[in-house]
């Protein structure tokens, strides 16, 4: 029976969102379209198995998943939102069922797929599950599209604590800055490391050579493209992108969140810069000279960028994040307690 003060937690899943950033993650930009994932299917005789082997090493852990959700409380709404006829996406159906998730099938009303179909119907599901479900208590986003900043910001206006899971790089920073904290797929507790891998040098699985043949610019990586051919790369980015196949629910008009400005500054340099106003604050708020709980300095730099986690930049905690600070600030063990003050 649940316990009448314990945490009610909504878990919402835009599942192509999540399963096309990881593939992209690891094998390239636009390498989900390049590779022909969308009809892609390992069971086929003729499936190309080098691109069955890059699928599998991008398969998303919905486990590690649902579980990092679960800590936060009881999931009472747990749904994943897709086209589940899709074989990519079908393969996941056995691991969802049994972790209780509701699959929300999004039917494709065109050739073209149904622009932003999955961000709509989940939108629309979470209001209505706001003023349904009084009790729920924390609402948890699995994507990184920033089509879902204005989901984020109405539930918090409505008293819910949320939390943002994307994948490192295709996610909008803005979108982090929208929920109460924010973590990256990798940094979820259980998740293997998976290095990343080169493009191809081939034009992809199946019909990706008749593609290379009739739009050799949207079919082929710009690194892999001959020197004679180099003048022809420098079309406008629009008429490249005219050519890009659809994704599920998602089409050349709405593609997944690029890269934003300032993405690619160093992050353990954003992480030192965080950590000093972090402590510029709680120095403003007592004594200049007092010294800080650790604690306490960790949660305001998480309320001043959710997505802050240590692990990710190579730290096993908070303290040999700070310990590597040593310039920044310095350390002092009173006790039980870690304290700490700007240099």
């Amino acid at each position: 029976m649940t316990e009448p003060n314990e945490s009610r937690i909504g878990l919402y899943i835009d599942f192509d969102n999540i399963v096309i950033s990881r593939y992209q993650q690891l094998h390239g930009r636009n390498a989900f379209q390049r590779d022909g994932i969308r009809d892609f299917d390992k069971n086929a005789p003729d499936a190309d198995p080098e691109i069955a082997a890059r699928l599998a090493a991008a398969t998303v852990d919905f486990d590690a998943i649902v579980d990092f959700a679960a800590s936060f409380g009881t999931i009472v709404v747990n749904r994943a939102y897709a086209d589940w006829s899709v074989p990519v996406n079908a393969s996941y159906q056995r691991q969802l069922m049994t972790r209780a998730v509701d699959l929300t099938q999004l039917f494709t009303t065109t050739t073209r797929g149904t622009k932003n179909g999955a961000d709509i119907r989940l939108a629309v599901d979470v209001v209505e599950d706001l003023f349904r479900l009084p009790d729920l208590t924390h609402v948890i986003i699995v994507a990184g599209d920033s089509d879902y900043i204005a989901l984020a910001q109405k539930s918090k206006r409505l008293g819910r604590f949320v939390v943002g899971i994307g994948v490192a790089g295709s996610t909008s920073t803005s979108l982090a800055a929208a929920c109460d904290e924010f973590e990256h797929y990798d940094s979820i507790p259980g998740i293997q490391k998976v290095a990343a891998t080169p493009p191809p040098t081939g034009g992809g699985r199946g019909g990706s050579a008749k593609k290379a043949t009739a739009a050799p610019d949207a079919a082929q990586p710009d690194a892999q493209t001959a020197p004679a051919e180099a003048p022809a790369k420098k079309a406008p980015a629009k008429s490249r992108r005219v050519t890009t196949i659809p994704m599920f629910s998602h089409t050349e008009d709405a593609q997944f969140d690029e890269p934003e400005p300032g993405e690619d500054i160093d992050p353990q340099t954003v992480a030192t810069e965080l950590l000093k106003r972090a402590l510029q604050i709680g120095h403003a708020k007592g004594d200049a000279d007092e010294w800080l709980n650790t604690g306490t300095v960790k949660n305001q730099m998480r309320r001043m960028d959710p997505s802050f986690n240590e692990k990710p930049l190579g730290y096993r905690s908070f303290t040999d994040f700070l310990s590597s600070r040593s310039d920044v600030a310095e350390l002092q063990e009173d006790g039980p307690q870690r304290l700490i003050r700007a240099r």
